[in-house]
């Protein structure tokens, strides 16, 4: 049943190795909650206690608010294949700005320098607990494959469309909140 860990045990870590996606949750005072779906090609486990992930151009944008706001992030993997599992990661979560010298250096150390042209920042999340619980009621699913729709949209928007879309849609959260994702 559900375990406390004070970080990331080797196991946990090939749990995580072995999962194609992860839940974000994240909220600041007087907003609604949010959970995003994302894919784990772009997340990375840093150390026993920190993980980041690149963020992807997306229709909204709270996890970049609540960050500003708050920084309470959790990251939820679920075994939908193999035996099961739920893992969570609990801590504060930071954004590394595109254009800032730290996010330079997570980019070259951590994904090999690329750049995606959907990519807005890097989210990293400092872990100050980690839990597993039994994840018994949590239907097991097939893998099939990555859906290549998103960057296929950020390629045909181009830099300066994707930018446009950012200054459209990524300003504000739903709840009015700055993202900081637009100097």
């Amino acid at each position: 049943m559900a375990q406390e860990y004070p970080s990331l045990t080797p196991a946990l870590r090939a749990f995580i190795a072995r999962q194609h996606i992860f839940f974000a949750a994240s909220a600041a005072a007087g907003t609604r909650i949010n959970i995003s779906p994302r894919s784990t090609r772009e997340f990375r486990v840093l150390g026993d206690n920190e993980v980041c992930w690149l963020d992807l151009t997306g229709s909204g944008a709270e996890t970049a608010a609540h960050m500003k706001a708050d920084g309470r992030l959790t990251i939820m993997f679920c075994a939908f294949e193999g035996p099961p599992n739920i893992l969570r990661l609990y801590g504060q979560g930071e954004i590394l700005h595109r254009d800032s010298a730290e996010f330079a250096r997570m980019l070259a150390t951590h994904f090999g320098g690329e750049r995606p042209v959907g990519m807005r920042q890097i989210v990293r999340l400092a872990v100050d607990l980690v839990k597993t619980s039994c994840g018994y009621g949590v239907p097991a699913f097939d893998y099939r494959q990555e859906r290549p729709a998103l960057d296929n949209w950020a390629a045909n928007k181009g830099r300066d469309g994707v930018e446009a879309y950012w200054r459209e849609k990524n300003v504000v959260s739903m709840d009015g909140l700055p993202t900081g994702i637009v100097d």
